[in-house]
Parts: structure tokens; C-alpha cells; sequence
């Protein structure tokens, strides 16, 4: 249900640039591919981010219809699923899909972007399963998944945001 939820909005972000006004903007603002790509993965992130935590609280409390995932008795955490999306974008990138290069496509980019974003804050939702080996989400240990997303997530607004400045920095000699 999760994969649905997240898709939901981000095809509904999608189409809601695509069709208005805000068209133009998107593509006067990020011209380049590169901004681009890290823009749309940030806005996978986040998006998934707040549908992540927004279900696992509806699960904890047994509200709505969301419930764990199960196979044979065994708990599936989502930092599985978000693996398995990390493995498929960046097997995506190897055969250079939505990359720029060659005969890939702006969409195949923008899609991989936002696959790449989701897997990230599927994963990093639950870093604190990685380093206790064990279900710490909603104990203590649990808050080294918030301290991971954050980092993460400035990291994306870094590259996003940061070009100007690193741009200045890389032609240092014209501010001596």
C-alpha cells in the first residue's frame, strides 16, 4: 500500500506541474539536468519521508487500514522494499537509464530521480534496525533514523541549493 500511497502523490505532484502554469517555471528554474535530478530526488524524499512516518504512526496507534507486512510470520520492514529500490536505480544508472547520455530519455531521468529519493528515505527511515541488528523504531535507538534522514535530507538541499556557492568557490581567484 505504501508504494501506492507514495506513487499516488508524486504522480500527482507530477501532474499538477505538468498541466499548469508551474510548467514553465519548472523548467526555467531547473534548466540543467543535474539540479534537476537532485531536485526531484529531494521531493521523492521528502514525500516519502512524510508518507513513511505518517503510516508507521497509523500502525503503531491501529489506525485505518494499514497494517505490517508479513511473509511466513516474518515482519517485511520497509528498509527492505527500499533497498530493493535502491538496487533497481542504481542498476538504472549503470545502463545509463534517464541519464542524458546516449538515447535516454528526460522522463526515464526525472522517474529515476524520484526512485532514487523514495529508496533513500525508505532505507535510512529505519538506519537504526542497521546498527542494532534488532526493531529499536519506536524505542531511544530509534531517533539515529531521524539524525540519518536529517543528514540525508541537508545533504540533498546542499546540492540543491549550494550550487552558487560552490561554483564561487571553484573560480576562487576572481574574489582575491
Amino acid at each position: 500500500m505504501l508504494p501506492l500511497i507514495v506513487g499516488g502523490i508524486l504522480a500527482a505532484l507530477v501532474a499538477l506541474v505538468r498541466t499548469t502554469r508551474l510548467r514553465r517555471i519548472y523548467d526555467e528554474r531547473l534548466p540543467e539536468s543535474r539540479r534537476e535530478r537532485l531536485f526531484l530526488a529531494a521531493v521523492g524524499f521528502f514525500t516519502a519521508v512524510l508518507t513513511i512516518r505518517g503510516i508507521t504512526v497509523a500502525i503503531h496507534y491501529n489506525f485505518g487500514p494499514f497494517h505490517d507486512v508479513s511473509m511466513g510470520g516474518r515482519h517485511i520492514h520497509h528498509l527492505v522494499w527500499g533497498i530493493l529500490l535502491l538496487l533497481l536505480s542504481g542498476y538504472g544508472w549503470l545502463l545509463q537509464v534517464g541519464t542524458g547520455t546516449g538515447d535516454s530519455r528526460r522522463l526515464a531521468g526525472q522517474l529515476m530521480s524520484m526512485i532514487y529519493g523514495v529508496a533513500a528515505a525508505l532505507t535510512l527511515d529505519e538506519f537504526a534496525l542497521w546498527l542494532n541488528l534488532r526493531d529499536v523504531y519506536w524505542e531511544r535507538e530509534g531517533r539515529e533514523s531521524f539524525e540519518a534522514l536529517a543528514l540525508f535530507g541537508a545533504l540533498l538541499a546542499v546540492g540543491l541549493l549550494g550550487k552558487p556557492f560552490f561554483h564561487g568557490i571553484a573560480h576562487w581567484k576572481e574574489y582575491v
